[in-house]
């Protein structure tokens, strides 16, 4: 299939995948509301184009942008003015000029390219305050217990300030590509990581909402778990190892949610037994996640390349998690 009609699928998806998800919601979008639908797609397709630079196939470069665009911190956006997610949205394709800008002798530039994204979203917010729009309240910042909502996005979407982190199985993709970006010593992915983080904690500049730079280094996270679902698929028996710990860190992650599930009406002041139900469901897609990378492990460990069956059990697996978690978090917020 060609590269452009792999692009185009991709985009139908997520727009067909976006109408799913916001449909139900439509009768009470005024015009403006329109762009949160606009600026998920925006987003996905960004991260997808984006990704091409480290992920070589489709199924990654896909989920990388799914995973950004559909992730619980862009949904969470829309509970604030449209124009938050459309912060969100443009980030990805703010990195163009820097990943696929000038090579060889002119390599140098990309590191001023790399600081553009942040010049520009500093320049829109304050141009924004100028016209006395406020997308995101300055006053909302990342809280201890908001990272709760790594461990389970839908059961956090209704009480967390700010909703992070990734769907569940992704997480295990998110580990293998955090070892490959460690192996390949990309360092210049790192410090952009690093800045965005810094950025999201530091009241650094005037007027600009310190969880808008949280988007930095969710992207960085969203092409990580891209990487590390092609590094699934086409791991060696030398690297089964990866597999078996990224299977571990899910299954670690499922007990810890049980635990919440178990305490939850303690842990949430008696705030019922419908958060106790969404951690229990986080637990259950942690252990189909553990599963289902298990599998592949044994089957690197078995020296059984059978790449077609390996790309259908993990994309399947974070598709059927994206599709349920993303339209829990929608009607929570909406």
């Amino acid at each position: 299939m060609a590269k452009t009609g792999r692009d185009v699928i991709a985009a139908v998806i997520y727009i067909f995948f976006c109408s799913y998800l916001f449909y139900p919601h439509f009768e009470t979008f005024d015009r403006v509301k329109y762009l949160i639908p606009l600026n998920c797609v925006a987003g996905a397709l960004g991260g997808y184009i984006l990704s091409k630079r480290w992920v070589a196939g489709f199924g990654g470069r896909f989920f990388a942008g799914a995973v950004y665009g559909f992730g619980p911190f862009m949904l969470f956006l829309a509970k604030f003015h449209p124009t938050a997610g459309s912060f969100a949205a443009i980030v990805p394709w703010l990195f163009f000029p820097a990943v696929f800008g000038p090579k060889g002798k002119l390599h140098w530039i990309t590191v001023p390219l790399a600081v553009l994204p942040f010049v520009v979203i500093a320049a829109f917010f304050r141009l924004a305050g100028e016209f006395g729009l406020y997308p995101v309240p300055t006053q909302i910042v990342l809280r201890l217990d908001d990272l709760l909502s790594i461990l389970a996005p839908a059961a956090m979407a209704g009480q967390a300030d700010v909703l992070l982190g990734f769907y569940h199985v992704a997480i295990g993709a998110l580990v293998i590509g955090l070892v490959m970006l460690t192996a390949a010593r990309r360092y210049g992915v790192m410090a952009v990581f690093v800045i965005g983080v810094m950025l999201s904690i530091l009241d650094s500049f005037s007027g600009v909402a310190r969880i808008i730079w949280l988007t930095v280094p969710l992207l960085c996270c969203s092409v990580l778990i891209g990487e590390g679902i092609e590094g699934i698929i086409h791991c060696g028996y030398s690297d089964r190892r990866w597999i078996l710990a990224s299977a571990i860190v899910l299954l670690s992650y499922a007990i810890v949610a049980l635990l919440f599930g178990a305490k939850g009406t303690h842990v949430f002041a008696g705030l019922g037994s419908g958060y106790t139900r969404l951690f229990i469901q986080a637990a259950q897609i942690y252990v189909a996640g553990a599963i289902a990378t298990g599998v592949i492990f044994f089957l690197a460990r078995g020296k059984s390349r059978l790449v077609w069956l390996r790309a259908a059990i993990i994309c399947s697996a974070i598709a059927v998690d994206i599709f349920l978690g993303a339209r829990s978090i929608v009607d929570g917020i909406f």
